[in-house]
């Protein structure tokens, strides 16, 4: 029959076994992630598949808030990893432009893990602080109090803080070689139930410190990512809103105009002709100066023969003119410069 020879949709424990398979093969790829196609391949189908897993957890309710760790099945205690694996595959995907929204989605992913252990009370950790909280970025009391009791309370949380991650390192060092030396035994199906407990829980507290990581991590990255997409806005917008500018046409002060009109342009008229103008006008009209030509024959005759005269007069020592300059001599020598001048003075 054909319903008998359809292939029934894989179990839960395959789901979940399937996508942390491939999870394990990404991680273990030396290939880039944004170079090899085959890789996000994987990528996308682990996600697929934790994704059906997750669905199918929610429809059976296996956990609940209202019960303690004891509470649950020794085989169901894997079921816990699903938000965090899927966290972990979600930052594998490689896309720029949709980069910040898949850390956002990675980060929901870890946060949803972090709280579910909080409830079970696995492990000892403080969840980290949500980036929309109003008050994350904000220095608290101890760190903004000015003077050395400020700054020495920074230094108490810095020391702190790098205790909890030195910490946390040897944890998951310890739970990876633990986990190494039981996989074998429990993957063999020999294993009793406490051991299959501790194997799953030993899980459970390895990725409750990558979750920590990667949230911290990722909260940095957001910051990156968030200020880099407000620089491009800030680049697209001016360029968007700017529009054409029209041209400007020529415009006259009205005051200047009529102060022009009453008073005059500042210098007794305006130009009525050009200097070509004027000169062409001129040489019409023959007013010009000789300009430099040279004068005619008949001109540099007189001027020659009045010389000629002149100096005839000189030789022949003609007493009238000898006597005007005889007297003219004693004059000047007896009256200063400009004696004689006595025009213009009122």
């Amino acid at each position: 029959m054909a319903a008998g020879t359809a292939q029934s949709p894989p179990r839960l424990p395959e789901l979940l076994e399937s996508g942390w398979r491939l999870l394990d093969e990404v991680e273990a790829s030396t290939e880039p992630s944004s170079g090899a196609p085959a890789l996000q391949d994987k990528v996308r189908r682990g996600l697929d598949l934790l994704q059906q897993a997750a669905h199918g957890v929610a429809q059976l309710d296996l956990f609940s808030q209202n019960e303690d760790l004891e509470e649950i099945a020794s085989a169901d205690l894997k079921y816990l990893l699903l938000p965090a694996l899927l966290g972990a595959l979600t930052l594998k995907q490689v896309n720029l432009s949709k980069r910040l929204e898949h850390v956002q989605s990675a980060r929901a992913h870890f946060m949803n893990f972090l709280k579910l252990c909080k409830n079970y009370k696995i492990g000892k950790f403080h969840l980290p602080p949500t980036p929309e909280s109003p008050n994350e970025n904000e220095p608290s009391e101890s760190t903004s109090e000015a003077g050395p009791a400020g700054r020495q309370s920074s230094l108490v949380a810095l020391a702190s803080n790098r205790q909890a991650k030195i910490a946390r390192y040897k944890q998951k060092k310890e739970v990876e070689s633990r986990l190494a030396s039981m996989k074998a035994f429990v993957e063999s199906g020999q294993a009793e139930e406490e051991q299959i407990r501790e194997f799953y829980l030993l899980h459970i507290q390895k990725w409750i410190t990558i979750s920590l990581e990667e949230t911290e991590s990722i909260d940095q990255e957001m910051v990156i990512l968030r200020g880099r997409n407000a620089l491009k806005q800030a680049s697209v917008s001016p360029q968007s809103s700017r529009q054409p500018r029209t041209a400007m046409k020529p415009f006259i002060l009205t005051r200047d105009t009529i102060q022009a009109k009453v008073l005059g342009a500042g210098y007794p008229s305006l130009p009525t002709m050009t200097v070509n103008d004027w000169y062409e006008q001129r040489c019409k009209q023959d007013i010009l100066p000789d300009k430099g030509i040279p004068q005619s024959t008949t001109d540099l005759e007189e001027e020659e023969m009045q010389k000629e005269q002149q100096e005839k007069k000189v030789e022949e020592d003609d007493e009238k003119t000898l006597q005007k300059e005889r007297d003219w001599d004693d004059w000047k020598d007896t009256h200063p410069r400009g004696y004689g001048n006595r025009q213009n003075m009122g």
